[in-house]
């Protein structure tokens, strides 16, 4: 059984940081790309960050780039969300996600992920 555990959200004044974990078990993380996606109240769920599943590419919607860097650790079997310049917009529940297939890159779309964990919320106060 595949399980996602995130952790690391919390409440942070604006401009502050957070680092998200999330540890993944059930299935070989090395071979799987990775995505963080986020909803904020009365929004729908929207990607945040992805990496390949060698750590060698990323990609970032625009909102994100330039404050928030994604990593992995394929020995610690956990991705990271690390997150800077936090502001108040950023105020969300953050998911990760493992993709369906191996070997693919990063997908920006939900469908394309078939394993979730149960969020994390981050809020930022102005």
């Amino acid at each position: 059984q595949v399980q996602l555990v995130e952790s690391g959200g919390g409440l942070v004044q604006a401009g502050g940081s957070l680092r998200l974990s999330c540890v993944v078990s059930g299935r070989t993380f090395s071979l799987y790309a990775m995505g963080w996606f986020r909803q904020a109240p009365g929004k729908e769920r929207e990607f945040v960050a992805g990496i390949g599943w060698s750590g060698e590419s990323t990609y970032y919607a625009d909102s994100v780039k330039g404050r928030f860097t994604i990593s992995r650790d394929n020995a610690k079997i956990t991705v990271y969300l690390q997150m800077n310049s936090l502001k108040s917009e950023d105020t969300a529940v953050y998911y990760c996600a493992e993709m369906r297939s191996q070997w693919s890159p990063p997908s920006t779309r939900e469908a394309s992920y078939n394993y979730w964990g149960q969020g994390t919320q981050v809020t930022v106060s102005s």
